[in-house]
């Protein structure tokens, strides 16, 4: 009957914690969901800690029996306490340690008890318990870890008819790894019974299990039993005194430490008993025989009072399992469960306000870096416009610079090859010599009066320029990007091309001895020295059959000059040259031709190594600047384009940092934008695990009024 209500309650309880699972699950993904500065470490844990727990509680409820777990010291009577409940020897004891693992003993329909192992399902006779269980029998197939299952039958013992699991447990303090295996055999009991030594009082090793079950699971339900009470019978003027001072003792651990029962309800759940007497008399009892002394002599001084108390126990203790056990097994995990889904949900609230805190700030951040990454990519096109127009107007103004500077040096060309000063020699090796030295003079001193006039002003002009590019960019850069920005380089110069060698390679060079009036000379004078040097030439290299024409040509040519001459003479000065030739006659010819001769003398005798330097550096001079002004438009293009490179070269490494901020500002936005998301995810998963914490609560309160309140 027992087992049907209690079949009913567990598949509720089942469907009340199945959530537990889910919670459980919850804390596996939350451990690896890493919430940054949304959730703490502790909340985590704690949340961790509630899935364990509910989830051992389900494991508690869902099972179909009621267990009780005998926990104590080493030879402190934990299996005779429970043989004298079966009403027989079934498991080990006598004097020393003797339970050497975990013990299970529950009801079988069977009327043969047996055991099974571990190791093997095979079933065994229970006789051998004494072999397997049995400390002070070396049999070294089992350890205190062990877990040997004892079936005995239902009809023999009317506590295991209602589904009830009795585990006997070796001392606490056997082995230093009993804490793991208590834990695994003996901590979601739903009883325990802590049998202790009425000539000790309770040790820290066994209340820190109890407070241990309080915190992991749920507060426990527990009987105290100081076994070993006939030992009184030796002192009986301290009896009520050491009887108080266990009772107190375990009344301030139940009602006050471990607050699982009220001061008023406490005593009654300690006993002062004697196992092995009860034991002894039963076993006389069921032969039979007269109850005597385990030796066969008179029973010790109190033993009814001692059996009466053990009846008592077992009394209280069949009541608070089979007409209270739904309240026993539920009641203190349904309570705890309400504690834990509060605690759940308090969690699950404080992590969802700072999730939507969190967000809103996200929210702001990125909408501060979207706003900043706009204006950026605005000011720097405008920016780049600006520049473009800037730089223009510079490399301009240095092109026109240039170019007015170098047509001043062209005009003071013949002062600067005066200025030149050389070994000359008419040879040919002399003159090749000569010539390249004063094409390096020439163009030395040109450059540098360009760059005297030229270089500051522009230099001052770019620094100014790259000073007002920095300026405009550094606001646009973030700081990291600002820390690594290098000042422009000062390391420019503007340098001066002229080419003067390449453009002056055709000059040739003519400081033979022309008299000045010669027929060259004469040529020269009236038709230009440029005509006559190319008529001359030309002359030499006509054919025949063009002689007619050439000579036709030059005829008209001086014709033409004489005419000019003849143009400048009035008639008068012709009538008196007429009056003075026919007046002087030969006389005048011959004066004339010695004047020509003697003017060609000297001419002649004055025509040295100096003038032929003259003449080579007058010819020098209108070649070069000839070729150089026909050069000044690609002087001062070059310089311009140094200038443009330059610029443009700063004005891209600057972009390129801003194309640095503006690749950081987008990747703060994709994980400002990436947080939002997993904020948002975290907001959804810590409102539907509130929701499953609510539901759960709501299930627990169901079930508390539906099956709790009617015991």
């Amino acid at each position: 009957m027992l087992g049907e209500v209690w079949w009913r309650r567990n598949q509720r309880s089942s469907g009340v914690f199945e959530d537990s699972k889910r919670s459980h699950d919850a804390g596996e993904a939350w451990r690896g969901d890493d919430p940054g500065q949304v959730a703490v470490e502790e909340q985590s844990l704690e949340l961790q800690s509630c899935a364990t727990k509910l989830w051992t509680i389900k494991e508690v409820l869902v099972r179909r029996h009621m267990k009780v777990a005998f926990f104590g010291r080493t030879s402190n009577g934990k299996s005779t306490v429970i043989n004298a409940m079966l009403r027989d020897r079934v498991l080990p004891s006598g004097i020393g340690h003797t339970t050497n693992c975990f013990l299970r003993v529950e009801g079988t329909d069977a009327d043969e008890a047996y055991l099974t192992t571990e190791a093997s399902s095979d079933r065994r006779s229970v006789t051998t318990v004494n072999q397997l269980a049995h400390a002070l029998h070396m049999v070294p197939t089992l350890d205190s870890g062990s877990l040997v299952k004892v079936m005995w039958p239902k009809s023999r013992c009317a506590l295991l008819r209602d589904d009830l699991v009795l585990m006997d447990s070796p001392g606490t303090d056997v082995t230093l790894e009993l804490d793991t295996w208590i834990d695994k055999f003996c901590l979601d009991a739903d009883v325990f019974v802590l049998v202790g030594n009425a000539e000790s009082t309770l040790m820290n090793t066994e209340k820190l299990f109890f407070h241990k079950v309080s915190e992991r699971i749920s507060k426990p339900n527990i009987f105290i039993l100081h076994n070993r009470w006939d030992a009184s019978v030796s002192e009986p003027e301290y009896i009520e005194e050491v009887r108080k001072q266990h009772l107190d003792r375990g009344v301030r651990f139940l009602a006050e430490e471990l607050k699982v029962v009220s001061l008023d309800e406490a005593p009654g759940r300690i006993f002062f008993v004697s196992a092995k007497e009860v034991l002894s008399s039963r076993m006389q009892r069921a032969q039979g025989m007269p109850e005597t002394g385990e030796t066969g002599g008179a029973l010790a001084e109190g033993f009814h009072e001692r059996l009466r108390e053990f009846q008592m126990f077992e009394r209280t203790f069949e009541e608070f399992i089979s007409q209270s056990a739904v309240k026993t097994k539920f009641e203190q995990h349904t309570v705890r469960a309400r504690q834990i889904t509060e605690a759940i949900k308090a969690v699950m609230d404080a992590i969802n306000i700072a999730s939507a805190d969190r967000k809103i700030c996200c929210l702001e951040e990125r909408e501060d870096q979207k706003d900043r990454l706009d204006f950026v990519r605005g000011q720097i096109n405008r920016l780049t416009v600006s520049v473009k127009e800037r730089i223009k107007t510079l490399t301009d103004d240095v092109s026109a610079k240039v170019a007015t500077a170098l047509t001043d040096q062209i005009r003071s060309l013949p002062v600067l090859v005066e200025e030149f000063r050389a070994d000359f020699n008419p040879t040919q090796e002399a003159l090749e010599l000569y010539k390249t030295k004063l094409l390096q003079h020439v163009e030395d001193r040109l450059v540098g009066c360009l760059s005297h006039r030229c270089s500051a002003g522009v230099l001052r002009d770019m620094a100014e320029t790259q000073r007002h590019m920095t300026d405009s960019v550094q606001p646009l850069l973030s700081p990291s990007v600002h820390d690594r920005l290098s000042a422009p380089s000062a390391s420019f110069d503007l340098t001066y091309d002229l080419g003067l060698v390449a453009l002056c390679t055709d000059f040739r060079e003519n400081i033979e001895f022309q008299f000045s009036l010669g027929w060259t000379a004469l040529v020269a004078r009236f038709i230009g020295a440029s005509n006559a040097k190319r008529a001359l030439g030309a002359a030499a290299d006509v054919r025949p059959q063009e002689t007619s024409t050439f000579k036709d040509d030059m005829a008209v040519s001086i014709a033409t000059g004489l005419s000019c001459v003849s143009s400048r003479a009035s008639m008068a000065g012709m009538v008196v040259g007429g009056v003075v030739w026919r007046s002087v006659g030969w006389r005048l010819l011959a004066l004339s031709l010695s004047l020509y001769g003697l003017l060609y003398l000297y001419e002649k005798l004055t025509w040295t190594d100096g003038s032929r330097e003259r003449a080579l550096k007058q010819q020098f001079v209108e070649h070069a600047a000839r070729r150089l002004r026909a050069a000044v438009p690609a002087a001062g293009s070059a310089c311009s384009q140094q200038v443009h490179k330059e610029l443009a070269s700063t004005f891209g490494r600057l972009a390129q940092r801003v194309d640095l901020s503006e690749a950081e500002l987008e990747g703060n936005i994709r994980q400002l934008s990436f947080r939002i998301q997993r904020l948002e995810n975290l907001q959804r998963r810590s409102k539907a695990f509130r929701n499953r914490a609510t539901e759960l609560e709501t299930q627990l309160e169901a079930f508390s009024v539906q099956y709790l309140q009617e015991v």
